[in-house]
């Protein structure tokens, strides 16, 4: 499966006629196919219990367990339409929830056309709705997804309470009001990786689930559920070189590999024709074998330290 390779560069620099085509690239629909998303119980009961009192779910976890999933995982299985997204940032605002004005593109409209714009033709042109104003202007049941709300400034929070409480906005753009009904009211899903504290009036009212990393048996599900071609036998010995790799304390790891890099390894060393079951035992991994898994641990870290102390434990 070596598409590239320095030898055929060679041959190429001697021979320009031996151009390589590029490999077909087929994506693998199954990873993000939120029918796949397995929930714990526990995790279910924390759902219905948002569901039931109207509150917006907030989830934390390491990076990789799931979290911005389960928003896709909730629409599809209540048939409520694509996710609506807001990625919240330290600069983000109240107004960014719902709305976002090209200040600038209206003035340089304005410079150069003396008529002045309808209102109707302002907002198609200037105004593009964020997700949580597209949800109420919507006026039907949808999921907004809030991802990442810890980086946002500390205000912004409470300001995703009060538009829950109000279910408006107004756009003084076009001095318009937008309103749904407390029946259209959205499932608000946000995520945070703890990197800052919320409020406490804000923590008041949402309901809390905290995600833990899933434990081998489990993760054997979720990997077999969404990789083909790989069955339990076959997977377990790449479940527990990962979570030999996880638990490994000698390893001085800045960024533990999570699922995503879980499920993209397996796929690489099932489409590479690596010998699975030699990962129980690496010392009979012959010279040709012991190069192609030092390769793939380029999908399991992600800084150059990392990387180094992967290459370091196998040896």
């Amino acid at each position: 499966m070596s598409w590239y390779s320095l030898e055929k560069r060679q041959a190429y620099l001697q021979d320009h006629t031996q151009r390589q085509p590029l490999p077909p690239f087929e994506p693998n629909q199954r990873l993000d196919d939120p029918a796949l998303y397995q929930p714990s119980p526990e995790l279910a009961d924390a759902i219905n219990v948002a569901l039931r009192l109207g509150l917006p779910l907030l989830l934390t976890g390491e990076p990789g367990c799931g979290k911005t999933q389960l928003a896709d995982h909730i629409a599809w299985f209540f048939n409520l339409g694509d996710t609506l997204v807001f990625n919240a940032q330290t600069t983000s605002s109240a107004t960014d929830l719902f709305y976002q004005y090209d200040a600038l593109g209206h003035f340089q409209y304005s410079q150069n056309n003396s008529e002045p714009l309808s209102d109707e033709e302002l907002e198609r042109r200037f105004i593009r709705y964020r997700a949580l104003g597209e949800a109420i202007r919507s006026k039907r049941r949808c999921v907004v997804l809030i991802d990442e709300i810890d980086k946002a400034p500390r205000d912004l929070p409470n300001d995703v309470l009060d538009a829950m409480d109000k279910l408006r906005f107004y756009v003084p753009e076009i001095d318009t009001w937008y309103e749904t009904t407390p029946e259209n009211r959205p499932v608000i899903i946000l995520t945070s990786n703890s990197e800052k504290n919320l409020p406490d009036a804000f923590l008041r009212r949402v309901v809390y689930f905290h995600i833990d990393f899933p434990k081998p048996d489990k993760m054997l599900e979720i990997v077999g559920a969404k990789i083909n071609g790989l069955d339990a036998a076959r997977l377990k010995p790449v479940i527990d070189y990962f979570y030999g790799i996880r638990e490994d304390r000698n390893l001085k790891l800045k960024k533990a590999p999570a699922t995503a890099e879980l499920l993209q390894w397996a796929a690489y060393l099932r489409d590479a024709a690596f010998p699975i079951a030699k990962l129980n035992n690496p010392d009979r991994l012959n010279d040709a074998e012991r190069h192609l898994l030092q390769t793939s641990f380029s999908i399991l870290a992600k800084t150059r330290e990392d990387l180094g102390e992967l290459r370091k434990r196998m040896e």
